[in-house]
C-alpha cells in the first residue's frame, strides 16, 4: 500500500469514525469466505456496514478524531485481525453477531462496541449490547406510556356510562 493510498484510507476511516455514533470492532478471523460473505450479507440487509480494516491505518484515524470522542480506549482492543460495524441503530450489530453465532458458530468474536462516546470492552459485553433499544424502539415504548392514560380514561368513560344507563332501566322497569 502506497503513502497517497494509506493517507486515503486514513481519511476515509475518519469520516466514518467522524460520523457514526455506534460502531462496533469484531474478530472474524478463522472464518471461511463463504461465512465472512453470509456475515457481510446479514449486514447489508439490517443497515451495518462492515469493513476490514488495518489497525495501525484505524488507530492513525482515530488518532486525527477531536479528543472528547473518547476513541484513546478502543486501541488497546485493535491487535489482530479487526473488522468494523458501523450502524445506525445501538444494537443492530450485536444482535447480527448473536444471530450468526446461533447459526454459524462461535465467530466473529466482539472485540470492543463505541456507543455514544461510551466503549464497551470484551466479547462478554454482547448480551447487554444487544439489549440496548434503539431510537425508534424508546419513542414507541414513550408514545405507548403517554397513551395508556387517555385509553384508560374513554374506557372508564365508556364503561360507567354503560353502568349508569343500565341503572336508568332498571329503574324505569322498577317504576313499570
Amino acid at each position: 500500500m502506497t503513502r497517497a493510498e494509506k493517507a486515503t484510507a486514513i481519511e476515509s476511516l475518519k469520516e466514518k469514525f467522524g460520523s457514526s455514533q455506534f460502531f462496533y470492532l469484531t474478530d472474524s478471523s478463522s472464518m471461511s469466505v463463504e461465512q465472512i460473505n453470509d456475515l457481510r450479507r446479514k449486514c447489508f440487509e439490517n443497515g451495518v456496514e462492515m469493513k476490514v480494516v488495518k489497525n495501525t491505518l484505524a488507530i492513525k484515524a482515530m488518532e486525527e478524531a477531536p479528543e472528547e470522542k473518547g476513541y484513546k480506549s478502543l486501541f488497546e482492543s485493535l491487535k489482530g485481525p479487526t473488522a468494523v460495524m458501523f450502524a445506525e441503530a445501538a444494537n443492530t450489530p450485536a444482535r447480527i453477531i448473536d444471530d450468526f453465532r446461533g447459526a454459524e458458530g462461535e465467530r466473529p468474536i466482539l472485540k470492543a462496541a463505541y456507543i455514544d462516546a461510551e466503549v464497551y470492552t470484551g466479547d462478554d459485553q454482547l448480551n447487554f449490547l444487544k439489549a440496548l433499544k434503539s431510537k425508534e424502539e424508546l419513542l414507541g415504548e414513550l408514545v405507548a406510556l403517554l397513551q395508556s392514560p387517555a385509553k384508560n380514561l374513554v374506557s372508564s368513560l365508556k364503561s360507567g356510562e354503560s353502568t349508569v344507563m343500565g341503572l336508568l332501566k332498571a329503574l324505569e322497569q322498577r317504576e313499570e
